[in-house]
């Protein structure tokens, strides 16, 4: 198939120029959302994006945004907006979080707003998305997983909903959200923050198009988007062509007692320089929360994609995203589902069950490219904590923690992200801070620290595992619910490489005993009693055998790995310990146990 790219009309010069201005609107959006927000979940641990579409809908720049959030998804969604609502005008926004026209889940509101000129035409949307820590769920969290359908789930659902008109609020809208949603003064906050963010992106985008000219502008994006298909055309062209069926499955859970198997046919053609995930061979949508989206079925197989080409200079916009194809089908669990399915937890679970095997796919067509996969996610670490907080007269809270989870992949080239959270947001959200969520919540943070020998073994080793524990204060009670995959289906290492420790969840009781809890449950914490939790360690990437010996000493120095497994599975001797700071690699033992390790995995070959 021969390769067809357009030519650019207009200089390079003058096109970086425009794409740098374009990228700082979106990120004067994000600033504006990051210092404004309310909630911990955005002000702390950034769970949101702000992104640019031309006005037929094509994603044109999206800054440090989460891919889960904006590979696709955006341009369903604006083009929702423009399906209900055909006669757009300065001065409205709109209010999206329905996962059956574009959007990931029910609790990543979305306000899109349609950038008009003076003279009335449709130039741009801007649309941001801000995770809120809770959206009206029957439970008080975000994710609800053990849920027959969207009525189980409960959320509010809103589909292009206008929500202001004339820059002024529907307030019928605004009280329907506040009578509904537990925290409703924190909503409140984070709504103020996302309509601030997208009024900013309109601002400066009508300001860029009188500086400029409407006519440039549109030129541009598309020279950008040529020149991006182009970048695509060329990383896809350095792989081998080949074709590859990977497996996984999700571990078994509240509905799914067998769990999901889940199929990816990847396929890389380095002639036509296309790259093809085909995701329909799937079961039906299941009787959970964790079916996923039309947006996120298709940006869990392209962030593997764009992860697997090691090709960061390649722009991840509509030009690029014209050399992928995902092909999905409908009520399916990874495909394009049918309400009533719940998606609650359509950004997490089984998006990285889509992610991982795709991005193992192509490290085992093209080696030296790809990733193994990341550990998976949503132990209790990450859950949603709620209650009432006797500091402030027992107000209510509910919000999303990032305590303590780990999973990065091992890649060609680099070990894994340590706080890379999951694969879907690629390490865009932060990691909390222990100090900011004591003062924010009626929470102790007990501990947090690094495991030993949780890594996946490799050339280039994925992250350990984390284990967090944290409960409630002095005489408060406490819920913490989450959906923890990994404690069966652990994250695999590819070319080689070894794979990731499972997660776990406990509960420390008063008297200093562990329960081990399920891996889908809302603990209950009283006074002294706390969660623990140990995240999954990521998947390695190539033979632990020939991982630079001083990477490995490093990481016993560093206390992730013993010398024990140092020398079984690395095959690196050490000498001295790590309690007088001795340690040293004996080079001379480390040939001979890498030599007869070697010949004893070509034996049992």
């Amino acid at each position: 198939m021969e390769k067809q790219i357009s030519a650019p009309r207009a200089d390079g010069v003058r096109t970086a120029i425009l794409s740098s201005r374009f990228e700082s609107i979106a990120r004067k959006m994000q600033n504006t959302l990051f210092r404004t927000a309310r909630s911990g979940i955005l002000n702390t641990a950034h769970d949101f994006s702000c992104v640019i579409l031309t006005p037929d809908c094509r994603l044109l720049a999206a800054a440090e945004s989460l891919p889960s959030h904006t590979l696709t998804g955006p341009d369903i969604m604006c083009r929702t907006v423009k399906h209900y609502h055909p006669d757009l005008k300065a001065g409205d926004c709109f209010l999206h979080n329905s996962p059956y026209e574009g959007n990931s889940h029910a609790a990543d509101h979305c306000l899109i707003v349609p950038v008009i000129d003076a003279g009335g035409t449709l130039r741009f949307f801007v649309l941001a998305k801000a995770h809120q820590a809770d959206c009206g769920n029957a439970k008080p969290t975000t994710y609800v997983a053990d849920v027959a359908d969207v009525y189980e789930e409960g959320a509010l659902i809103f589909s292009a909903a206008k929500i202001q008109s004339d820059y002024t609020d529907n307030e019928d809208l605004i009280r329907m959200c506040r009578a509904r949603i537990r925290v409703s003064e924190q909503w409140w906050g984070d709504y103020l923050a996302t309509l601030g963010a997208v009024r900013i992106g309109e601002r400066e985008l009508l300001a860029l198009g009188g500086e400029v000219g409407w006519e440039a502008l549109e030129d541009y994006a598309e020279d950008w988007f040529d020149y991006s298909e182009k970048k695509m055309v060329d990383a896809i062209s350095r792989l081998p062509s080949g074709k590859r069926t990977v497996y996984t499955a999700h571990d078994p859970f509240p509905g799914v007692p067998e769990g999901i198997p889940i199929t990816a046919d990847v396929e890389i053609d380095s002639e036509g320089a296309m790259i093809r995930v085909d995701l329909t061979r799937n079961p039906d949508c299941t009787p959970t929360g964790l079916n996923l989206t039309e947006g996120t079925s298709s940006s869990a197989a392209m962030v593997a994609i764009f992860n697997g080409l090691i090709d960061h200079t390649v722009p991840v916009n509509a030009g690029s995203f014209r050399r992928v194809d995902i092909r999905l089908r409908e009520n399916c669990c990874v495909g394009i589902p049918r309400h009533p399915a719940s998606c609650s937890v359509a950004t997490t679970n089984l998006a990285d069950r889509v992610s991982n095997p795709v991005q193992r796919a192509i490290a085992e067509i093209a080696p030296g490219f790809g990733m193994a996969e990341t550990g998976p996610i949503m132990p209790p670490g990450m859950g949603v904590i709620s209650g009432r907080d006797p500091r402030h007269d027992n107000e209510p809270f509910v919000n999303q923690v990032h305590i303590g989870i780990t999973g990065g992949a091992g890649t060609p080239v680099t070990d894994g992200f340590l706080f890379i959270i999951h694969a879907g947001n690629a390490g865009m959200c932060h990691i909390d801070s222990i100090e900011v969520d004591e003062l924010h919540h009626p929470i102790y943070v007990a501990g947090r620290e690094m495991q030993v020998d949780t890594e996946g073994a490799g050339t280039f080793r994925g992250a350990p595992s984390i284990r967090a524990e944290f409960g409630p204060i002095e005489d408060c009670t406490m819920k913490v619910l989450y959906t923890a995959d990994g404690s069966q289906n652990v994250a695999l290492g590819a070319q080689g490489g070894g794979p990731g420790a499972p997660s776990r969840a406990l509960k420390a009781e008063t008297d200093g005993s562990l329960t081990t809890l399920p891996a889908c449950y809302g603990a209950a914490l009283g006074p002294g009693e706390t969660i623990v939790s140990y995240s999954a360690g990521g998947g390695g990437y190539g033979s632990p055998l020939a991982r630079a010996p001083e990477r490995v000493l490093a990481d016993v120095k560093d206390g992730w790995i013993s010398a024990e497994r140092a020398r079984n599975i690395y095959g690196v001797v050490t000498t001295g310990s790590r309690a007088d700071d001795t340690l040293a690699i004996d080079a001379a033992a480390t040939r001979e146990t890498r030599a007869r390790l070697t010949a004893e995995m070509t034996g049992a070959a």
